[in-house]
C-alpha cells in the first residue's frame, strides 16, 4: 500500500545519499491506486477463501481491525492533514457507540440506517461542541482540552445510570438494513457483517481522498503548516478547524456504531484515555499525513496486538518495544517502508556514490 500524503518532508540529515524529500513522500497516481486496488482485493477475498466454521474468528478479527482502521483514519484528519493533535477523539467513539445502544429496540432488530444516523449524529453534535471550545487553544494546551473532554464524557458513562454506569448496556439484536426492498439485509452472519464494514472502510477512505483534494482539504493543509499566512490570506481558519473538527468526531462516530453493533456490547472503557491513545499509535506508526498510513497502522497494531497477547500476558511490554523500534528506524512511519527499501538499493546507492563524486570533481575544477 502507497502513501497519499500530500504533505511536504524534510530532507534527511543522516550522511547517506538521499533522493530529494518530496520524491520520498509523493508518488505516481497509478502506483497509489494500484496499491489501493491490491489492499482491496485482497481484503474482497479474505471471506471467499475462510469459508470454514473454524475461520470465522478470522473474519471477525478483520472486521474489528477494519472498524480500528475507520477510526484512525479519522484521527489522522486532524493530526495528519489539519495539525490538531487530539487525545480525546475516543468520546466520539463512545458516543456513538452509547447512541446506538440506547436506540436500539430491546425486543426486535432496529433499522440500521437510522441507528447510524442517530450514532454518527450524536458523535458530530459532541465534536461541534467540544470543537467550538478547544480551538481557541493551542499546543499543549489543546492536546489537554480535548483530554479533559473526554475524560468527563467518561465519568458520564461510568459514574451515571444514564446507560448501566460501569456495567455497560447491552444491544440484544443487531440492526437491520432494508434498502427499497422488503426484506431487510441482516448482518448476524460475520461474513455480512464484514462486507458492511468493508463498504465503511471504502467509503471512508474515499470520502477523506475527495476532502483532501478539494478547496477545503488544501486550506487545511495549508493551516497546519502556516495558520497566520493563511488567516492573512483571508480564510476564516476556526471555521476550517472547526470543519475538520466536527468531520473527524463524526467518522469516529461510524467506527463507534460498527463496533457496537459487532460486539453487541458497550462499557466505559471505550472512552477512556487508553483508546484516544491507541488511535494515536495507530497514526503515529502507520504515518502521519497519509491516509494510507492509518490504515497501515490499525492492522498492524491490532494485528500485532493479538499476537502478542496469545504469547503472554505482558504483550504490551512487546508492544511498546515494537512502536519504539518503529519509530525510531521508520520516522515517516510502516508506510515507508518501500521507500526505504528502493532508496537502500544497492543500484540506486551506487548511482548516489557516482554522482557525489561526480560532483565533488566539478567543484574541485571550479576551485582550481
Amino acid at each position: 500500500m502507497q502513501s497519499d500524503s500530500t504533505t511536504p518532508s524534510t530532507p534527511s540529515t543522516s550522511s547517506a545519499p538521499s533522493m530529494p524529500a518530496d520524491q520520498e513522500v509523493r508518488r505516481p497516481a497509478w502506483l497509489a491506486a494500484a496499491g489501493w486496488l491490491l489492499a482491496l482485493a485482497v481484503l474482497c477475498a479474505v471471506p471467499l477463501v475462510l469459508t470454514a466454521d473454524s475461520h470465522k474468528y478470522y473474519v471477525e478479527l478483520l472486521s474489528k481491525v477494519m472498524i480500528m482502521a475507520i477510526f484512525a483514519l479519522s484521527l489522522q484528519l486532524l493530526i495528519g492533514y489539519t495539525g490538531l493533535v487530539s487525545l480525546g477523539h475516543a468520546a466520539y467513539f463512545a458516543m456513538a457507540a452509547y447512541a446506538t445502544a440506547m436506540l436500539a429496540p430491546q425486543s426486535e432488530p432496529g433499522n440500521g440506517w437510522l441507528l447510524l444516523l442517530g450514532a454518527v449524529g450524536a458523535a458530530g453534535l459532541l465534536a461541534l461542541v467540544v470543537g467550538a471550545l478547544v480551538l481557541r487553544t493551542r499546543g499543549i494546551y489543546f492536546i489537554m482540552v480535548t483530554l479533559a473532554f473526554a475524560q468527563m464524557v467518561y465519568f458520564v458513562f461510568h459514574d451515571t445510570k444514564i446507560a448501566g454506569g460501569s456495567d455497560g448496556t447491552y444491544i440484544y439484536f443487531r440492526p437491520e438494513f432494508g434498502l427499497f426492498s422488503e426484506q431487510p439485509i441482516t448482518v448476524n452472519d460475520p461474513v455480512r457483517f464484514y462486507w458492511l464494514v468493508l463498504a465503511a472502510l471504502v467509503l471512508t477512505v474515499a470520502l477523506l481522498a475527495l476532502l483532501l483534494r478539494s478547496r477545503f482539504g488544501h486550506a487545511l493543509v495549508g493551516i497546519r503548516h502556516n495558520e497566520q499566512r493563511m488567516r492573512a490570506a483571508g480564510y476564516a481558519t476556526y471555521r476550517y478547524q472547526l470543519g475538520a473538527f466536527v468531520a473527524g468526531g463524526m467518522l469516529a462516530g461510524l467506527a463507534g456504531y460498527l463496533y457496537a453493533i459487532q460486539f453487541g456490547f458497550v462499557n466505559p472503557e471505550i472512552a477512556s484515555w487508553h483508546q484516544s491513545g491507541n488511535a494515536m499509535l495507530m497514526v503515529i506508526l502507520g504515518g502521519v499525513g497519509s491516509l494510507a498510513g492509518a490504515v497501515l497502522g490499525a492492522f498492524s497494531f491490532v494485528l500485532l496486538a493479538e499476537w502478542f497477547g496469545a504469547l503472554t500476558k505482558h504483550w504490551q511490554l512487546l508492544m511498546g518495544g515494537f512502536i519504539i523500534a518503529a519509530v525510531a528506524l521508520l520516522p515517516r512511519g510502516l508506510v515507508s517502508v518501500p521507500a526505504v527499501l528502493r532508496h537502500r538499493s544497492p543500484r540506486r546507492a551506487a548511482r548516489a556514490r557516482h554522482d557525489d563524486g561526480a560532483g565533488s570533481n566539478t567543484h574541485s575544477r571550479e576551485v582550481a
